[in-house]
Protein backbone atom coordinates (compact mmCIF):
# COMPACT_ATOMS: atom_id res chain seq x y z
CA UNK A 1 0.00 0.00 0.00
CA UNK A 2 2.86 2.67 1.00
CA UNK A 3 4.44 1.80 -2.51
CA UNK A 4 1.54 2.06 -4.31
CA UNK A 5 1.08 6.03 -2.57
CA UNK A 6 4.41 6.43 -2.92
CA UNK A 7 4.41 5.48 -6.68
CA UNK A 8 1.00 7.70 -7.57
CA UNK A 9 2.41 10.56 -5.31
CA UNK A 10 5.92 10.44 -7.50
CA UNK A 11 3.91 10.60 -10.88
CA UNK A 12 1.38 13.64 -9.93
CA UNK A 13 4.50 15.43 -9.02
CA UNK A 14 6.60 14.78 -12.07
CA UNK A 15 3.39 15.46 -14.08
CA UNK A 16 2.74 19.26 -12.25
CA UNK A 17 6.11 19.73 -12.55
CA UNK A 18 6.47 19.29 -16.26
CA UNK A 19 3.10 21.37 -16.89
CA UNK A 20 4.73 24.21 -14.78
CA UNK A 21 7.17 23.84 -17.52
CA UNK A 22 5.27 25.61 -20.01
CA UNK A 23 5.99 28.92 -22.36
CA UNK A 24 2.47 29.60 -22.62
CA UNK A 25 -0.28 28.71 -19.67
CA UNK A 26 -3.61 28.25 -21.05
CA UNK A 27 -4.84 31.76 -20.78
CA UNK A 28 -2.24 33.08 -22.91
CA UNK A 29 0.05 34.85 -20.11
CA UNK A 30 3.75 33.88 -21.60
CA UNK A 31 6.03 31.98 -18.44
CA UNK A 32 9.33 33.81 -18.97
CA UNK A 33 11.56 35.90 -17.04
CA UNK A 34 14.58 38.19 -18.62
CA UNK A 35 17.57 38.10 -16.25
CA UNK A 36 20.79 40.34 -16.59
CA UNK A 37 19.50 43.40 -18.41
CA UNK A 38 22.11 46.26 -18.41
CA UNK A 39 21.27 49.88 -16.99
CA UNK A 40 21.01 51.63 -20.92
CA UNK A 41 18.01 48.93 -21.90
CA UNK A 42 16.09 49.46 -18.24
CA UNK A 43 16.28 53.01 -19.48
CA UNK A 44 14.28 52.61 -22.57
CA UNK A 45 11.08 51.37 -20.32
CA UNK A 46 11.40 55.07 -18.58
CA UNK A 47 11.23 56.85 -22.36
CA UNK A 48 8.42 54.55 -23.44
CA UNK A 49 7.07 55.67 -20.07
CA UNK A 50 2.98 55.13 -22.07
CA UNK A 51 3.70 51.41 -22.83
CA UNK A 52 5.48 50.99 -19.67
CA UNK A 53 2.71 52.38 -17.56
CA UNK A 54 0.14 50.13 -19.52
CA UNK A 55 1.43 47.43 -18.67
CA UNK A 56 1.58 47.23 -15.25
CA UNK A 57 -0.67 45.83 -13.49
CA UNK A 58 -3.83 47.33 -11.88
CA UNK A 59 -2.95 47.55 -8.31
CA UNK A 60 0.04 49.34 -9.33
CA UNK A 61 -1.16 51.52 -11.97
CA UNK A 62 -3.56 52.62 -9.12
CA UNK A 63 -0.97 53.64 -6.84
CA UNK A 64 0.60 55.59 -9.36
CA UNK A 65 -2.54 57.57 -10.25
CA UNK A 66 -3.37 58.51 -6.67
CA UNK A 67 0.71 59.29 -6.12
CA UNK A 68 0.66 61.53 -9.03
CA UNK A 69 -2.52 63.39 -7.69
CA UNK A 70 -1.85 63.72 -4.37
CA UNK A 71 1.81 64.42 -4.77
CA UNK A 72 1.19 67.17 -7.05
CA UNK A 73 -1.59 68.56 -4.10
CA UNK A 74 0.87 68.22 -1.90
CA UNK A 75 3.94 70.17 -3.37
CA UNK A 76 1.78 72.81 -5.12
CA UNK A 77 0.44 73.13 -1.44
CA UNK A 78 3.54 73.27 -0.15
CA UNK A 79 4.64 76.61 -2.95
CA UNK A 80 1.48 78.05 -2.04
CA UNK A 81 2.09 77.85 1.85
CA UNK A 82 5.81 79.55 0.68
CA UNK A 83 4.33 82.07 -0.91
CA UNK A 84 1.73 83.20 1.77
CA UNK A 85 4.67 82.82 4.25
CA UNK A 86 7.09 85.17 1.76
CA UNK A 87 4.55 87.74 1.49
CA UNK A 88 4.00 87.60 5.45
CA UNK A 89 0.42 86.75 4.89
CA UNK A 90 -0.41 84.47 7.52
CA UNK A 91 -2.20 85.32 10.86
CA UNK A 92 1.39 84.06 12.70
CA UNK A 93 3.34 87.69 11.38
CA UNK A 94 -0.49 90.05 12.41
CA UNK A 95 -0.98 91.45 8.79
CA UNK A 96 -2.85 94.98 9.22
CA UNK A 97 -6.14 95.43 7.66
CA UNK A 98 -5.38 96.98 5.07
CA UNK A 99 -2.74 94.16 3.73
CA UNK A 100 -4.07 92.51 0.54
CA UNK A 101 -2.32 89.04 0.56
CA UNK A 102 -1.74 86.89 -2.67
CA UNK A 103 -4.22 84.63 -1.75
CA UNK A 104 -7.27 85.32 0.39
CA UNK A 105 -7.74 83.03 2.99
CA UNK A 106 -4.78 80.79 3.62
CA UNK A 107 -4.00 80.48 7.10
CA UNK A 108 -1.57 77.81 7.30
CA UNK A 109 -0.15 74.37 5.68
CA UNK A 110 -3.73 72.77 5.29
CA UNK A 111 -5.58 75.40 3.94
CA UNK A 112 -2.84 75.84 1.16
CA UNK A 113 -3.46 72.16 0.45
CA UNK A 114 -6.92 72.53 0.17
CA UNK A 115 -6.20 75.72 -2.49
CA UNK A 116 -3.93 73.56 -4.48
CA UNK A 117 -6.49 70.81 -4.62
CA UNK A 118 -9.43 73.59 -5.60
CA UNK A 119 -6.76 74.82 -7.86
CA UNK A 120 -5.62 71.58 -9.52
CA UNK A 121 -9.17 70.02 -9.88
CA UNK A 122 -10.80 73.49 -11.24
CA UNK A 123 -13.26 73.21 -8.35
CA UNK A 124 -13.55 76.94 -7.71
CA UNK A 125 -15.61 77.53 -3.98
CA UNK A 126 -14.98 80.74 -4.22
CA UNK A 127 -13.86 81.31 -0.61
CA UNK A 128 -9.95 81.11 -1.58
CA UNK A 129 -8.94 83.42 -4.39
CA UNK A 130 -5.68 84.83 -6.02
CA UNK A 131 -5.37 88.33 -5.93
CA UNK A 132 -3.34 91.00 -8.24
CA UNK A 133 -0.82 91.86 -5.51
CA UNK A 134 1.55 88.97 -6.52
CA UNK A 135 3.09 88.31 -10.19
CA UNK A 136 4.56 84.80 -8.31
CA UNK A 137 1.31 83.50 -7.19
CA UNK A 138 -0.61 84.63 -10.64
CA UNK A 139 2.89 82.62 -12.21
CA UNK A 140 2.27 80.06 -9.56
CA UNK A 141 -1.57 79.22 -10.59
CA UNK A 142 -0.85 79.36 -14.87
CA UNK A 143 1.63 76.77 -13.71
CA UNK A 144 -0.29 74.54 -11.84
CA UNK A 145 -3.09 74.77 -14.03
CA UNK A 146 -1.30 73.50 -16.81
CA UNK A 147 0.68 70.74 -14.73
CA UNK A 148 -3.17 69.52 -13.92
CA UNK A 149 -3.78 69.52 -17.19
CA UNK A 150 -1.11 67.36 -18.46
CA UNK A 151 -1.28 64.84 -15.26
CA UNK A 152 -5.22 64.19 -15.94
CA UNK A 153 -5.06 63.71 -19.46
CA UNK A 154 -2.04 61.16 -19.44
CA UNK A 155 -3.34 59.30 -16.13
CA UNK A 156 -7.26 59.10 -17.25
CA UNK A 157 -5.69 58.27 -20.50
CA UNK A 158 -4.26 55.24 -19.40
CA UNK A 159 -6.91 54.08 -17.36
CA UNK A 160 -9.09 54.19 -20.39
CA UNK A 161 -6.50 52.70 -22.78
CA UNK A 162 -6.22 49.47 -19.86
CA UNK A 163 -10.08 49.20 -19.71
CA UNK A 164 -9.99 49.13 -23.10
CA UNK A 165 -7.54 46.59 -24.23
CA UNK A 166 -7.51 44.25 -27.05
CA UNK A 167 -6.41 41.72 -24.74
CA UNK A 168 -9.66 42.06 -22.84
CA UNK A 169 -11.45 41.09 -26.14
CA UNK A 170 -9.66 37.62 -25.85
CA UNK A 171 -11.04 36.61 -22.51
CA UNK A 172 -14.13 36.11 -25.13
CA UNK A 173 -12.06 33.73 -27.36
CA UNK A 174 -11.77 29.96 -25.26
CA UNK A 175 -9.96 27.26 -27.02
CA UNK A 176 -10.74 23.11 -25.81
CA UNK A 177 -8.60 22.56 -22.88
CA UNK A 178 -7.46 19.59 -25.10
CA UNK A 179 -6.55 18.54 -28.65
CA UNK A 180 -7.68 15.47 -30.24
CA UNK A 181 -6.23 13.21 -32.87
CA UNK A 182 -8.05 11.23 -35.44
CA UNK A 183 -9.38 10.98 -38.93
CA UNK A 184 -10.59 13.66 -40.79
CA UNK A 185 -11.95 13.19 -44.55
CA UNK A 186 -9.75 10.14 -44.69
CA UNK A 187 -5.99 11.87 -43.13
CA UNK A 188 -4.65 11.92 -39.71
CA UNK A 189 -5.07 15.31 -38.27
CA UNK A 190 -4.76 17.14 -34.50
CA UNK A 191 -7.84 18.86 -34.14
CA UNK A 192 -8.70 21.98 -31.55
CA UNK A 193 -11.78 23.44 -30.97
CA UNK A 194 -12.34 27.02 -30.71
CA UNK A 195 -15.49 29.45 -30.08
CA UNK A 196 -16.20 32.84 -30.21
CA UNK A 197 -18.44 34.18 -27.13
CA UNK A 198 -19.73 36.81 -28.11
CA UNK A 199 -22.15 37.79 -30.89
CA UNK A 200 -19.70 40.51 -32.46
CA UNK A 201 -17.35 39.04 -35.14
CA UNK A 202 -13.77 39.29 -35.37
CA UNK A 203 -12.74 40.25 -38.70
CA UNK A 204 -9.86 39.18 -41.00
CA UNK A 205 -9.14 36.20 -38.37
CA UNK A 206 -5.94 33.93 -39.37
CA UNK A 207 -5.52 30.71 -36.86
CA UNK A 208 -1.81 29.12 -36.62
CA UNK A 209 0.92 28.13 -34.50
CA UNK A 210 4.46 27.02 -33.31
CA UNK A 211 5.65 24.12 -31.88
CA UNK A 212 8.24 24.41 -28.92
CA UNK A 213 10.79 21.49 -28.51
CA UNK A 214 14.21 21.22 -27.70
CA UNK A 215 16.67 20.28 -31.02
CA UNK A 216 20.08 19.26 -31.45
CA UNK A 217 21.85 20.62 -34.73
CA UNK A 218 24.01 18.71 -36.79
CA UNK A 219 26.53 20.58 -35.36
CA UNK A 220 25.98 19.56 -31.98
CA UNK A 221 24.04 23.14 -30.93
CA UNK A 222 21.62 22.27 -28.66
CA UNK A 223 18.32 24.95 -29.10
CA UNK A 224 16.09 25.37 -26.46
CA UNK A 225 12.31 26.08 -27.54
CA UNK A 226 13.05 25.44 -31.39
CA UNK A 227 10.08 26.82 -33.54
CA UNK A 228 8.75 24.73 -36.01
CA UNK A 229 5.84 25.99 -37.61
CA UNK A 230 2.22 24.01 -37.64
CA UNK A 231 -0.42 25.01 -40.09
CA UNK A 232 -3.91 24.75 -39.27
CA UNK A 233 -6.51 24.43 -41.91
CA UNK A 234 -10.66 25.27 -41.42
CA UNK A 235 -13.15 23.70 -43.59
CA UNK A 236 -14.22 27.60 -44.96
CA UNK A 237 -10.23 28.16 -45.45
CA UNK A 238 -7.92 29.78 -42.64
CA UNK A 239 -8.29 33.10 -43.85
CA UNK A 240 -11.37 35.63 -43.21
CA UNK A 241 -13.07 33.32 -40.83
CA UNK A 242 -16.61 33.62 -40.40
CA UNK A 243 -16.18 33.35 -36.66
CA UNK A 244 -19.83 33.53 -35.31
CA UNK A 245 -20.11 29.79 -34.06
CA UNK A 246 -17.24 27.61 -32.53
CA UNK A 247 -15.02 26.32 -35.27
CA UNK A 248 -12.94 23.20 -35.03
CA UNK A 249 -9.27 23.75 -36.66
CA UNK A 250 -7.14 21.04 -37.52
CA UNK A 251 -3.75 20.39 -38.80
CA UNK A 252 -3.41 17.28 -41.09
CA UNK A 253 -0.74 14.90 -40.25
CA UNK A 254 1.55 14.06 -43.20
CA UNK A 255 5.63 13.55 -44.56
CA UNK A 256 5.92 17.14 -43.60
CA UNK A 257 4.58 17.51 -39.83
CA UNK A 258 6.44 17.50 -36.42
CA UNK A 259 3.93 14.67 -35.80
CA UNK A 260 4.51 12.23 -38.41
CA UNK A 261 7.33 10.15 -36.26
CA UNK A 262 5.12 10.33 -33.44
CA UNK A 263 2.00 7.67 -32.67
CA UNK A 264 -0.39 6.84 -29.84
CA UNK A 265 2.10 4.99 -27.58
CA UNK A 266 5.04 7.28 -27.97
CA UNK A 267 3.51 11.06 -28.04
CA UNK A 268 2.95 11.10 -23.71
CA UNK A 269 7.00 10.31 -23.75
CA UNK A 270 7.18 13.59 -26.47
CA UNK A 271 8.74 16.73 -24.98
CA UNK A 272 7.14 19.80 -26.82
CA UNK A 273 4.73 22.13 -26.65
CA UNK A 274 2.19 23.33 -29.51
CA UNK A 275 1.19 26.78 -29.13
CA UNK A 276 -1.35 28.11 -31.57
CA UNK A 277 -2.36 31.55 -32.44
CA UNK A 278 -5.71 33.45 -33.30
CA UNK A 279 -5.46 37.27 -34.96
CA UNK A 280 -7.83 39.25 -35.30
CA UNK A 281 -9.13 42.75 -35.49
CA UNK A 282 -12.15 43.44 -32.91
CA UNK A 283 -14.87 44.32 -35.05
CA UNK A 284 -16.42 46.97 -32.83
CA UNK A 285 -13.14 49.24 -32.07
CA UNK A 286 -11.05 48.10 -34.89
CA UNK A 287 -8.15 47.22 -33.09
CA UNK A 288 -5.86 44.13 -33.39
CA UNK A 289 -6.25 41.70 -31.11
CA UNK A 290 -4.39 38.25 -30.42
CA UNK A 291 -5.52 35.02 -28.56
CA UNK A 292 -2.76 32.34 -27.55
CA UNK A 293 -2.59 29.03 -25.47
CA UNK A 294 -0.96 25.86 -25.80
CA UNK A 295 -0.96 21.72 -25.44
CA UNK A 296 1.32 19.70 -23.95
CA UNK A 297 1.75 15.76 -24.63
CA UNK A 298 -0.53 14.97 -21.60
CA UNK A 299 -3.30 17.37 -23.39
CA UNK A 300 -3.55 15.45 -26.74
CA UNK A 301 -5.61 12.76 -26.32
CA UNK A 302 -5.08 10.06 -29.56
CA UNK A 303 -8.09 8.75 -31.34
CA UNK A 304 -10.43 10.94 -29.88
CA UNK A 305 -12.83 13.75 -31.83
CA UNK A 306 -14.97 16.65 -30.79
CA UNK A 307 -18.76 15.90 -29.69
CA UNK A 308 -21.26 17.70 -31.75
CA UNK A 309 -21.97 21.28 -30.37
CA UNK A 310 -24.31 22.77 -32.94
CA UNK A 311 -28.06 21.74 -33.81
CA UNK A 312 -31.00 23.16 -35.30
CA UNK A 313 -34.27 23.43 -33.43
CA UNK A 314 -37.77 23.41 -34.56
CA UNK A 315 -38.48 26.79 -35.17
CA UNK A 316 -34.99 27.37 -37.59
CA UNK A 317 -32.46 28.33 -35.05
CA UNK A 318 -29.31 27.57 -34.58
CA UNK A 319 -28.17 26.51 -30.96
CA UNK A 320 -24.83 26.09 -29.61
CA UNK A 321 -24.44 23.49 -26.36
CA UNK A 322 -20.98 24.97 -24.77
CA UNK A 323 -21.81 22.13 -22.59
CA UNK A 324 -20.33 20.07 -25.23
CA UNK A 325 -17.53 22.34 -26.24
CA UNK A 326 -14.61 20.00 -24.58
CA UNK A 327 -16.49 16.66 -24.71
CA UNK A 328 -14.34 13.99 -26.71
CA UNK A 329 -15.41 10.74 -28.05
CA UNK A 330 -13.51 7.86 -28.45
CA UNK A 331 -13.56 6.87 -32.24
CA UNK A 332 -11.23 4.06 -34.45
CA UNK A 333 -7.68 5.77 -35.29
CA UNK A 334 -4.42 4.43 -36.81
CA UNK A 335 -1.92 4.44 -34.30
CA UNK A 336 0.34 5.80 -36.63
CA UNK A 337 0.69 8.28 -39.60
CA UNK A 338 2.52 5.39 -41.03
CA UNK A 339 0.21 2.75 -40.65
CA UNK A 340 -2.32 5.15 -41.78
CA UNK A 341 -0.24 5.64 -45.18
CA UNK A 342 0.58 1.56 -45.34
CA UNK A 343 -3.25 0.88 -45.24
CA UNK A 344 -4.17 3.41 -48.01
CA UNK A 345 -1.36 1.39 -50.08
CA UNK A 346 -2.53 -1.84 -49.43
CA UNK A 347 -5.86 -1.33 -50.32
CA UNK A 348 -5.00 0.31 -53.55
CA UNK A 349 -2.88 -2.36 -54.79
CA UNK A 350 -6.19 -4.69 -54.11
CA UNK A 351 -7.90 -2.74 -56.41
CA UNK A 352 -5.16 -2.47 -59.51
CA UNK A 353 -5.12 -4.89 -62.33
CA UNK A 354 -1.98 -5.58 -63.76
CA UNK A 355 -1.41 -6.89 -67.55
CA UNK A 356 0.82 -9.08 -69.29
CA UNK A 357 2.67 -8.37 -72.42
CA UNK A 358 3.72 -11.78 -72.77
CA UNK A 359 -0.01 -13.55 -72.95
CA UNK A 360 -1.53 -14.39 -76.23
CA UNK A 361 -5.43 -15.16 -76.57
CA UNK A 362 -5.41 -17.88 -78.84
CA UNK A 363 -9.15 -18.49 -80.20
CA UNK A 364 -10.19 -21.75 -81.10
CA UNK A 365 -12.91 -22.31 -83.41
CA UNK A 366 -15.64 -24.80 -82.24
CA UNK A 367 -16.82 -26.93 -84.98
CA UNK A 368 -20.38 -28.38 -84.54
CA UNK A 369 -21.36 -31.96 -85.09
Amino acid sequence: MFKYLHRRFTRNLTEQNRQRARLVSKDGRCNIEFGNIKEHSRIGFLVDIWTTVLDLKWRYQMTIFISAFLGSWFLFGLLWYAVAYVHKDLPEFSPTENHMPCVQNINGLTSAFLFSLETQVTIGYGFRCVTEQCGEAIFLLVTQSILGVIINSFMCGAILAKISRPKKRAKTITFSKSAVISKRGGKLCLLIRVANLRKSLLIGSHIYGKLLKTTVTLEGETIIMDQVNIDFIVDAGNENLFFISPLTIYHIIDKTSPFYEMSAETIKQQDFELVVFLDGTIEATSATCQVRTSYIPEEVFWGYRFAPIVSKSKEGKYRVDFSNFGKTLQVDTPHCAYCLQTEREAKLKEKKAYDNPAFQLNEVNETKM
